[in-house]
């Protein structure tokens, strides 16, 4: 997938250039919602005989205008566009989200964005979707603009699974309460941490269950606990290798801690992973986080948490 930084940087007097069929949005998660509308911009691309592209934006759009109140994301930059990739994306065009560009008139934003500099003949967003300076820009007018500028506009309405309504504050508000598996069912896939690992304080060695400190690349944490997982090495001579995972996210209670860790115990394993990266998928919550009255009991619960893990992820 080819990543251009701005549409900008698209612009270009070549008129034979073949036209695009782009997606616009967020694409936090990259969830099932979204896959609709990547499906569409595909199929359009497809019959036009040009690229499937997307229109994203960096950072969210809240960062700039409440930054107190902006969702934490779900997922890096990096793997936001790592899966569009894996969605049959051809080009993405990632936008700085800055006041200049929040500024832009929406009759502007159609002529001058996606019809000049983007060269779009198709766009596909969805059913509420809104663009332009103070957000005017609304579903109806994307197609009145669309139409004069010579795009035509798809306008994907809500999908729901089992019931609820797919969207990325939906996934935020599920995996904030803990239900990672109805996220899952949301995102198309487990919720994910991907980051790095880290020197810890090293206690669960001497507990017996040596973990990986893993410092999460995003935001979005799930509700303190213990849960079954499944870790994935992105690098190093270990990448690829998978295995099953009893993962704490939380403060250490029975330590005294206060900050919190992610701490994957990787079943089976026993190598050096400081410096690596992994990507953990998290599965279902199997516990809170407490303090037991001895260290033999705590570690008679990881025992028990561990044996569950293997009945969980294979």
């Amino acid at each position: 997938m080819k990543i251009v930084s701005g549409a900008a940087a698209m612009a270009t007097k070549d008129a034979a250039r073949a036209p695009i069929a782009l997606a616009i949005g967020n694409f936090d998660g990259v969830h099932l919602g979204h896959a609709a509308l990547l499906a569409e911009a595909r199929a359009r691309a497809a019959r036009r005989g040009g690229p499937a592209a997307v229109l994203t934006f960096t950072p969210h759009p809240a960062r700039l205008f409440a930054p107190d109140r902006a969702p934490p994301l779900i997922m890096s930059l990096q793997r936001r566009l790592d899966v569009l990739d894996q969605a049959g994306i051809d080009i993405a065009i990632v936008e700085p989200f800055t006041r200049a560009f929040a500024s832009i008139e929406a009759p502007a934003f159609v002529r001058d964005v996606l019809a000049r500099d983007l060269g779009a003949r198709d766009v596909v967003v969805g059913y509420d979707f809104s663009f332009g300076r103070d957000r005017a820009g609304t579903v109806a007018m994307l197609r009145e603009l669309g139409g004069t500028a010579g795009i035509d506009v798809a306008v994907i309405p809500p999908v729901e699974i089992d019931g609820v309504p797919c969207s990325s504050t939906r996934v935020r508000q599920l995996v904030a309460a803990g239900d990672t598996t109805a996220a899952a069912r949301l995102l198309g896939r487990p919720f994910e941490i991907e980051g790095t690992v880290a020197r810890g304080a090293g206690r669960g060695r001497g507990l017996g269950f040596p973990t990986a400190n893993v410092v999460p690349e995003a935001e979005l944490r799930p509700k303190l606990g213990i849960y079954a997982a499944r870790a994935l090495i992105l690098d190093g001579p270990l990448a690829g290798q998978r295995h099953a995972v009893a993962l704490s996210v939380g403060t250490n209670p029975q330590f005294s801690g206060d900050a919190v860790t992610t701490e994957a115990y990787l079943l089976d394993f026993d190598d050096d992973l400081y410096d690596r990266r992994v990507r953990l998928e998290v599965g279902e919550r199997l516990r809170d986080e407490r303090r037991f009255e001895s260290i033999d009991a705590l570690i008679l619960q990881i025992r028990q948490d561990v044996a569950r893990v293997r009945q969980l992820v294979s």
